[in-house]
């Protein structure tokens, strides 16, 4: 299996790939990563870039395809899965973190210390919405700590603000988007927000209204030795 971990956790948020790292050697998950990985294409192609685009899924298929790949980001999984399959054609093996966090603990290769902290889940829109993918990071969450949902939540869950190249294009439209997020973050009642993609991660940590984790650094944290 290669562990892709995307740009944003490769490079801005690292904290995220290392925890991810920790986590595999934990539960000993033979994996392997590209020392020369490049972008998935998701950025190029949400803003119209096509031939980048196009460019470097030829470069990421050379060494990827035929294996397992397992990704940190929202939206290298939607670009993997959906995007390559329509383009190329090709049908890649991908799983998200918090699949496979979800079947590490079923398959009791993963103890988590029960917390009881209070704390509430933001859904990436291209984990959620694009992927239909809303019930492993639950489903991990619910195994350890007290998960309070915010008023929009699952196919109805609100965007950070990052995505599709706001960040980037319109940073004052995405620190907007995020601060109104995390004011209904607030409203649960919480400290702590999850999610599970660095995007998401890194815009809604701006804020700084709320101690914000990716779930890999939140299961870092409570981790049986």
């Amino acid at each position: 299996m290669i562990y892709f971990k995307g740009c944003v956790a490769r490079e801005k948020e690292k904290s995220i790939s290392e925890a991810t790292e920790s986590i595999l050697n934990k539960a000993e998950v033979d994996y392997s990563i590209l020392n020369d990985e490049i972008c998935c294409g998701s950025v190029l192609l949400r803003t119209g870039s096509i031939e980048e685009a196009y460019s470097q899924i030829k470069k990421n298929l050379k060494k990827i395809e035929g294996h397992k790949i397992l990704v940190s980001c929202a939206g290298c999984y939607k670009t993997l899965t959906q995007d390559y399959n329509e383009i190329t054609g090709a049908k890649l093996d991908v799983i998200h973190t918090s699949q496979l966090f979800r079947d590490l603990i079923d398959s009791d290769k993963l103890k988590i210390k029960k917390s009881g902290l209070k704390i509430t889940y933001h859904d990436p829109c291209h984990l959620g919405r694009h992927c239909n993918e809303y019930d492993s990071p639950r489903d991990v969450l619910n195994s350890f700590s007290n998960l309070i949902e915010m008023e929009h939540n699952k196919e109805y869950s609100k965007c950070c603000g990052a995505g599709g190249g706001v960040k980037s294009a319109y940073p004052d439209l995405a620190n907007t988007i995020s601060n109104e997020r995390m004011k209904e973050a607030e409203k649960a009642d919480v400290s702590i927000l999850v999610t599970s993609c660095p995007f998401c991660k890194l815009n809604l940590e701006f804020t700084n209204k709320l101690d914000v984790y990716d779930l890999s650094e939140f299961i870092l944290q409570f981790l049986e030795d």
